[in-house]
């Protein structure tokens, strides 16, 4: 493994733990009083961003053809609608 490879790893990892430092800080310590749905909406989108970061680097798919991006973003797609569905007739 290279010294720029192993640079960029660092540099993600610590990325992802300041992200969740940052979603602890900011949504779990009541210290800016923020509403239910805001800390959901934060903690959600600072979860998104971690998924892609982890995604991209750590399974190699910002390096890997388009096409299977594509694959595993349709695998992802089908999962949800089929646990829409499930939810649904659960209920």
């Amino acid at each position: 493994m290279s010294s720029d490879s192993v640079k960029l790893y660092s540099a993600i990892y610590v990325a992802l733990l300041l992200a969740a430092i940052l979603n602890f800080v900011l949504f779990e310590v009541e210290l800016f009083g923020f509403t239910y749905w805001e800390a959901f909406a934060g903690t959600m989108l600072l979860s998104v961003i971690k998924t892609v970061l982890i995604v991209a680097y750590f399974q190699h798919l910002r390096w890997e053809n388009p096409s299977l991006t594509y694959l595993m973003g349709l695998a992802l797609a089908l999962t949800m609608l089929l646990m829409a569905a499930a939810a649904y007739s659960i209920s």
